[in-house]
């Protein structure tokens, strides 16, 4: 509620991947818990844009990442971006798969077409990639 009082232009908290795959990706996060705070988010500022970002290659499936789209569409998301995770360090989790950049489009268009208002979505894609370009055409639409 603090931040929404201060009237961000986008409020962003990534979700970063599917459910079956949170308590291995995130252990210290709760699926539930952040679809939740991006739904306060909408709640608590209609008018603000609630982002948020995923990564895909950790093992996900296609129905997977639909399903997410989905519920980030039923919590009031406006913005997705979706990015090929990549290995930072050798201690980190490896790439189960190269998603090709056919899917990623493929997600671009279906994300849209389920009523997020822009997704971003690429091999390089990140949460803050083209931020300010995404805001803008998230409030054109």
């Amino acid at each position: 509620a603090t931040v929404i009082a201060a009237r961000p232009e986008v409020l962003n908290h990534n979700l970063e991947t599917v459910p079956r795959l949170y308590r291995h990706v995130r252990p210290g996060a709760i699926y539930a818990r952040s679809l939740e705070l991006l739904r306060r988010a909408k709640q608590l500022g209609p008018a603000i844009s609630v982002k948020t970002g995923m990564m895909l290659g950790l093992g996900e499936t296609r129905a997977e990442v639909l399903e997410a789209i989905a519920a980030l569409r039923d919590q009031g998301a406006d913005i997705l971006t979706l990015g090929q995770y990549l290995q930072p360090t050798r201690e980190h989790l490896p790439v189960v798969r190269y998603v090709h950049p056919d899917e990623f489009a493929e997600y671009k268009t279906l994300g849209e077409k389920m009523g997020l208002r822009h997704v971003e979505a690429g091999p390089l894609v990140r949460s803050s990639y083209h931020a300010f370009e995404q805001e803008r055409s998230a409030a054109t639409k």
